[in-house]
């Protein structure tokens, strides 16, 4: 069996043998299924760029709240959480709306793109991995770490955390999906309601703030606007966020194709 990186890849680049995930230092937790090996095969790579679509979307979006954040937190503060639900603009426009649209809007935001990187996980394990690596060097340390602590304890990971990393664990650890939705909603709406409470217990300093955003607002767009393109420098050269998304499915294709080379191989030698 090959390895690298973190998880423990076989034939089709994974493997869900509990025996395996604990030589590799992660343990199995309670809805982590013990199934051995489960068949994976990843999809054709033009469903791949289908799947990775939304996610590019959502990125423009973000970047899109990320400069019109003054204006739209002020006119348009559900506008502001459908296109980016980070918690500084969830904060910010807490108290602007009712609980219904707080919650419906913010919770299908923040859940949007966690089925595919479960996804990616599941159907690439390892290799999923280090690609998120690659996109995120500066996230290498804590990608490992989360690695770690996702093998003692998957579920209030999933949780408190359902980050991109987390998914991708989730996915290559062959969670039961119905588990894993169900922590991953549950955790959601507590993230929600104590960004609200948070809301409620600061109104009167983010009253303040938005009345300071809302008079100087086109030098805080100004300032915006610079800190994206600064962000998005990667785009222009190449290999930024979203160009590593529109060719995902030929990096992550590269150790598959090789492994089937290597299967005729291997099935002559025996």
């Amino acid at each position: 069996m090959a390895r690298s990186g973190g998880f423990p890849i076989g034939r089709s680049g994974w493997s869900a043998s509990p025996a395996v995930w604990r030589r590799s230092g992660l343990q199995d937790s309670a809805p982590v299924t013990r199934e051995p090996a489960l068949a994976r095969h990843p999809p054709s790579p033009h469903t791949l760029k289908l799947l990775v679509a939304p996610v590019i979307f959502l990125v423009i979006c973000s970047n899109i709240a990320n400069v019109m954040w003054p204006t739209l937190q002020e006119d348009h503060p559900l506008l502001l959480i459908a296109l980016s639900s980070i918690n500084r603009y969830l904060i910010l426009v807490s108290d602007q709306l009712d609980p219904v649209s707080y919650y419906v809007v913010g919770t299908l935001r923040l859940l949007v793109s966690d089925p595919l990187f479960f996804l990616l996980g599941y159907w690439y394990g390892d290799r999923a991995l280090e690609w998120m690596d690659q996109k995120s060097p500066g996230y290498g340390p804590m990608l490992r770490r989360a690695q770690r602590w996702f093998g003692k304890a998957a579920w209030p990971l999933v949780v408190i955390a359902p980050n991109n990393f987390i998914c991708l664990f989730a996915g290559a650890a062959g969670m039961r999906i119905g588990w894993f939705f169900a922590l991953n909603l549950a955790g959601t709406l507590g993230r929600l309601y104590l960004i609200r409470v948070l809301g409620e217990a600061f109104a009167s300093p983010i009253d303040s703030f938005q009345d300071l955003v809302g008079e100087y607002r086109w030098w805080f767009i100004g300032g915006s606007f610079l800190l994206v393109m600064f962000s998005l420098r990667g785009e222009v050269k190449g290999g930024g966020e979203i160009d590593q998304l529109v060719h995902i499915d030929e990096e992550l294709a590269e150790p598959a194709e090789a492994a089937e080379a290597v299967e005729p191989q291997a099935e002559e030698e025996r």
